[in-house]
């Protein structure tokens, strides 16, 4: 049986967050140092140091290395809390791609590329950026499709190709490049992630892509590597298990994203329902209307079921399970739940919904990518259909075979 009875550290951990967010971060909301691509890295820092002094940065962090060494459980906690503001994830330090990244690196890397990279990441010193994604027929939601190449040379690795909506990477300091490797006689040795710093020789951003979201620093570059020299020190994990080591971060990835988007929704519907209380038409509130008060009810039915589905998740990664279907079953419901619930939000404060008097209409636009972060739902829906196929097989008997 699953217990949902969270210790007593840990609501007041969830106690703490949620008074920094109101008090430290979201008067900080309306900066104007905020454009379409994100905030500006000096307002990030801020936020950070703000952060730093509550002793609340990098929940999600290995103690060792100077976070608050979590659990999945913790995290979903955590994550909830520091989303009710869209600059929360960025205070505490776990804002994709940069809290997966941590998780990897913490996984796969060996003790020296740890104090390089991963210190400074965990102290919120360095932003990094994950390169899986390709343009031209590359990979994409198929990661076999993988076009960029690393050639092996001596003990040295060239790798040419091009990346695109690689999230962060103006301003950012590490990147993590996946690349299909081959041996000097063009031996196919399989994909390898490589790690090099962001504008090394052989890295340069083509162009900044204008998307309709704006909550990650540097917003979404399209990178060209030509002729990018790595050593074999950099290569982060083993030669040829490139896709295998990118489960690390890739499944609990998902998830990460989930409970920081049910706490954007939460505020979302709490703005909304407060707006319901307030506006009247025909004689009372709006949210005695059932049009309107049947909107908030099922806003509430989609918030509770979304944070069952991630607390079920999280302990199960907890747990040691792989998780990797419950994973799927909860981005893909999430990503349509909290929509809907943004969506709805929207719908109940009417013209003042699609202002940006209120943070709804940047969540709604925000939120909407949540639906292609990471693997759009329909490829997960493909992924989980295959799974029921082959269990549907499994299970075929010879009685079941012979019917027509």
């Amino acid at each position: 049986m699953i217990d949902f009875e969270l210790p007593e550290d840990l609501l007041q951990l969830s106690d703490r967050i949620d008074l920094f967010i109101r008090d430290q971060v979201m008067p900080l909301e309306a900066d104007p140092r905020q454009g379409p691509h994100g905030p500006e890295e000096v307002l990030r820092l801020e936020l950070v140091d703000r952060a730093r002094q509550a002793g609340l940065l990098s929940p999600h962090g290995p103690a060792e290395w100077g976070g608050l060494g979590l659990d999945h459980v913790g995290m979903a906690v955590a994550f909830d809390r520091a989303g009710y503001s869209p600059l929360g994830a960025l205070a505490l330090n776990i804002q994709a791609p940069d809290e997966g990244n941590t998780n990897l690196l913490n996984v796969v890397a060996t003790p020296a590329q740890k104090t390089r990279w991963l210190k400074p990441l965990v102290a919120g010193e360095l932003r990094t950026v994950f390169m899986m994604t390709e343009p031209d027929g590359g990979a994409g939601s198929d990661p076999s499709l993988l076009a960029t190449v690393a050639q092996k040379k001596g003990d040295r690795f060239v790798i040419n190709g091009r990346k695109w909506l690689i999230t962060g990477y103006p301003g950012s300091g590490l990147s993590i490049i996946l690349a299909r490797t081959l041996d000097e006689d063009g031996t196919d040795l399989g994909a390898t992630m490589f790690l090099a710093p962001t504008g090394a020789p052989g890295i340069r951003q083509e162009r900044l892509l204008d998307t309709i979201d704006s909550n990650s620093p540097g917003g979404h570059a399209v990178v060209v590597l030509e002729d990018l020299e790595v050593g074999a020190e950099d290569v982060l994990g083993e030669v040829g298990r490139g896709f295998r080591n990118a489960q690390v971060r890739l499944a609990p990835a998902r998830l990460t994203h989930c409970m920081r988007w049910l706490g954007q929704a939460r505020r979302c519907h709490d703005i909304a329902t407060a707006y319901a209380g307030r506006r009247q038409a025909f004689g009372r509130p709006i949210g005695e209307h059932q049009g309107v008060g049947f909107q908030l009810a099922d806003n509430e039915i989609d918030l509770h079921m979304s944070r069952l589905a991630i607390l079920h998740c999280a302990w199960k990664l907890d747990r040691g399970d792989k998780a990797r279907s419950e994973t799927s079953r909860a981005k893909v419901f999430c990503s349509e739940a909290l929509g809907r619930v943004v969506d709805r939000s929207m719908q109940v404060m009417g013209g003042l919904g699609i202002t940006g008097d209120t943070v709804v209409e940047r969540t709604y636009r925000d939120i909407r990518c949540f639906r292609i972060y990471d693997g759009p739902s329909e490829v997960h829906r493909h992924v989980l259909a295959r799974e029921i196929m082959k269990r549907a097989g499994d299970d075929a008997g010879p009685s079941m075979a012979a019917q027509p």
